[in-house]
């Protein structure tokens, strides 16, 4: 079987939002792998750019006129020289030339065809014979902030996290129940509740932090109890988007309050011992390594995570380090461009103990390989949403390797610190 690639192709298509993205398909001699990026809509200023000037179309025909002729003849096996002419054809630090979408979706396919060049899943391909640990999924419930419309928490997303759970497909119906359980609240708490839906398939409600926070904690208390394991809840504050530097304050405008640096961290604090937290993303802005450092000391029992803090970057992460800065990291391939070098960024975690949250993005495709780096490099929670098409792509993805796997599937050890 030849693992020599034959050809690259690039179309445009549309992600979850509508948005046009690209899709690229790796054709090997005995195998093939297609892939589409994922968009985000509150990025980390240190993101790669996702495509060149021009967009999506000048990245269609970057790819022909550049891409193609240099990793045609490549063999897809050979991942990271791959990733390295990448960089090398792109020649610039953040993918300004190429676009970081098009490196992930040609590093991606390319291991994907490999994969299938040697008749094996992705997650076989990549992780070994070791890889037979799934992720419990942290599912998005409620959207507020950048991701909602209108009247909404300023906290951008509400996150249930059933990590009692003994199977994946266990955890995935816990957290489908909260969801439903969540939508009946909010049709008896706002009477103008019409049922909608952020892009990630989180319920968009007229509530403020308070009410979306009490929602939350008793929807994931009823399952618990009906379902008897542990479903807990955290939360995405995305506080680089509440953050306003000439003032230097967080500003809650459904609440009518602004909060300093250290009123954000007792404000944190509070919520975490309050609702017994178990999860918490960007509870300060993305260069307020300190903060995260104070919170990550002052907490136990409750993951303090890092996305646009680390942004998927090995060097973003060694300063946290350093710092002592979260506890825990958002992986998101398309951050940082290539399957190399998000790797680096996963081991570099996992060495300093820090748990890798494999995620999606909120623009996202039906494509569902976030599924299998899951379970390849041992990321003990996947952030995936809960319903809406694109998530739910995933977490089928997650159940069907999961039943692959037979009596060898096992749940990652996740330890809640």
């Amino acid at each position: 079987m030849s693992s020599t690639i034959e050809d690259i192709i690039a179309r445009k298509i549309f992600n979850s939002r509508g948005e046009e993205t690209i899709e690229v398909d790796v054709i090997t001699a005995s195998g093939f792998g297609r892939v589409s990026a994922p968009s985000g809509k509150s990025r980390g200023n240190a993101e790669v750019l996702y495509y060149p000037q021009g967009g999506v179309d000048q990245a269609l025909k970057k790819v022909d006129e550049l891409i193609a002729p240099e990793i045609v003849g490549l063999n897809a096996d050979s991942q990271e020289e791959i990733d390295n002419m990448l960089h090398e054809i792109d020649g610039t630090e953040n993918f300004g030339n190429i676009g970081g979408n098009t490196a992930f979706a040609i590093s991606l396919a390319s291991a994907e065809a490999a994969a299938n060049s040697h008749s094996l899943l992705l997650f076989q391909f990549l992780g070994g014979s070791i890889a037979n640990k799934l992720p419990y999924p942290l599912g998005n419930c409620m959207s507020g902030g950048a991701h909602a419309r209108g009247k909404a928490p300023d906290i951008q997303e509400y996150l249930a996290l059933p990590y009692g759970a003994e199977s994946f497909l266990e955890a995935a119906a816990a957290n489908a129940q909260i969801h439903k359980k969540i939508g009946d609240a909010l049709k008896k708490k706002d009477k103008l509740f019409s049922g909608g839906i952020s892009s990630e398939g989180a319920w968009i409600a007229n509530v403020g932090n308070v009410d979306a926070l009490e929602i939350m904690a008793k929807a994931c208390e009823e399952a618990s109890n009906e379902l008897d394991f542990e479903c807990g809840f955290g939360l995405d504050v995305a506080a680089s988007s509440l953050w306003q530097e000439k003032e230097d304050k967080y500003v809650y405008e459904s609440e009518g309050k602004k909060r300093d640096s250290s009123e954000q961290l007792e404000f944190i604090l509070d919520l975490i011992e309050k609702y017994h937290l178990v999860y918490v993303e960007d509870p300060f802005h993305e260069e307020d390594f300190e903060s995260f450092a104070e919170l990550t000391r002052k907490v136990k029992d409750c993951l303090i995570c890092g996305d646009d803090l680390f942004t998927t970057n090995s060097e973003r992460l060694q300063n946290g380090i350093k710092l002592n800065a979260a506890n825990a990291i958002i992986i998101k391939v398309n951050q940082i461009g290539t399957l190399t070098d998000a790797l680096e960024t996963i081991e570099t975690a996992q060495k300093h103990g820090y748990t890798t949250v494999m995620s999606h993005r909120s623009g996202d495709t039906c494509d569902w390989h976030i599924a299998h780096l899951a379970v390849a490099f041992r990321c003990p929670i996947i952030k995936t949403g809960v319903i809406e098409g694109a998530r739910v792509a995933k977490i089928n993805e997650l159940i069907r390797i999961e039943h692959f796997l037979g009596d060898k599937a096992k749940m990652a050890n996740l330890k809640i610190l």
